[in-house]
């Protein structure tokens, strides 16, 4: 039977650096991972088992993630950025949709526990009154809560600075002459929705202009939300492009991918007639037409920093929550008119 010398042997590296890859205790370069991989399997070693190694060292080298479904790709570009800093610190990931259902939400919740999880990332709504006696279980765990608002349990907390984003969003517009500009803001009883709507408000005020309620619509940061929101922003005007802001703060870009659609079956030329800019600067942005000039925020960025501070918590238990805002920043594309 096949020894760990015999692997290292065959893969010219040293014993300790099989076991680093078998057991996955240390990060090993891509090039040197497949060296020894590839002697083991020549070699049929399997090495020690993931439950023999959990059972030794109380860890599974597993972090779980619960997140909500969304057509957003916004979720996914953020898993991707999650994913990888799992790969690159030598971390599997298990991934739960809850579908913004509360029983999902707790079912996850309990068999990410029973599964011994060694931390926990979550980018969900969370549970309320009486459901959320739940997170006693999570008291040991290390648990990152990710751009998505406050949490009634000691956590870690990363998301991007939303207030910020917003006011950029609606400078940007006004530094290119914009007076009359209408914001489609996300659910406002979400936090990242809310703040973005504040910063829109901050950047009004400091130009000295009101806020026109016919311009505001509240919506779902879904595609369909903003078509939705469009339909409304038009009805609120009688349907007279005149009366239309010249430029739209769409608080993210699925709704501002909706929003361009409804605009331009209504006839209504983009930018020429109605700027938009919208908020992620999810993969797709700059693939419309125009292209969307919008907030980026770093959604590799967001993934690793949470898989960073999980895993600095595991190190050191004792640390004190940690809070980390992602600087946004705007990218100029297409969809915005320069107004003289």
């Amino acid at each position: 039977m096949a020894t760990m010398k015999d692997v290292a042997k065959l893969a010219g590296v040293s014993t300790s650096t099989v076991s680093h890859v078998m057991n996955l205790t240390r990060f090993v370069s891509e090039d040197i991972a497949k060296r020894v991989q590839d002697a083991a399997r020549e070699l049929n070693y399997s090495g020690p088992s993931a439950v023999a190694r959990s059972l030794k060292t109380c860890r599974t080298n597993t972090i779980g993630m619960l997140v909500t479904t969304s057509t957003n790709p916004f979720y996914a570009e953020v898993v991707r950025g999650v994913e990888q800093a799992c790969y690159q610190q030598g971390y599997n990931l298990i991934l739960c949709n809850t579908e913004g259902d509360v029983q999902r939400l707790k079912r996850s919740l309990s068999t990410l526990v029973e599964r011994r999880v060694d931390g926990l990332i979550m980018m969900c709504a969370m549970l309320e009154g009486e459901d959320a006696a739940l997170y006693e279980r999570l008291k040991k765990l290390p648990v990152v809560v990710m751009d998505w608002g406050e949490a009634d349990f000691p956590c870690d907390r990363i998301q991007g600075h939303s207030r910020k984003g917003g006011q950029l969003a609606t400078q940007y517009l006004l530094d290119k002459g914009h007076r009359h500009i209408g914001c489609i803001t996300g659910p406002r009883n979400r936090q990242q929705a809310d703040l973005r709507y504040q910063g829109f408000a901050d950047a009004m005020t400091d130009a000295g202009l009101t806020i026109n309620p016919d311009w505001m619509i509240e919506s779902n940061f879904e595609s369909d939300g903003g078509k939705a929101a469009f339909a409304s922003l038009f009805a609120n005007v009688e349907h007279d492009k005149s009366r239309l802001p010249s430029a739209l703060f769409v608080c993210n870009d699925m709704m501002a991918i909706g929003v361009l659609h409804a605009a331009q079956n209504a006839g209504i030329k983009v930018p020429q007639e109605l700027s938009i800019i919208g908020y992620d600067d999810i993969h797709l942005a700059r693939y419309m037409n125009p292209a969307l000039t919008t907030i980026h925020q770093s959604k590799g960025k967001l993934g690793a920093e949470a898989v960073n501070a999980l895993l600095a918590r595991l190190q050191d238990p004792t640390l004190a929550p940690q809070f980390m805002d992602i600087e946004p920043s705007v990218v100029e594309r297409d969809s915005v008119q320069i107004l003289k």
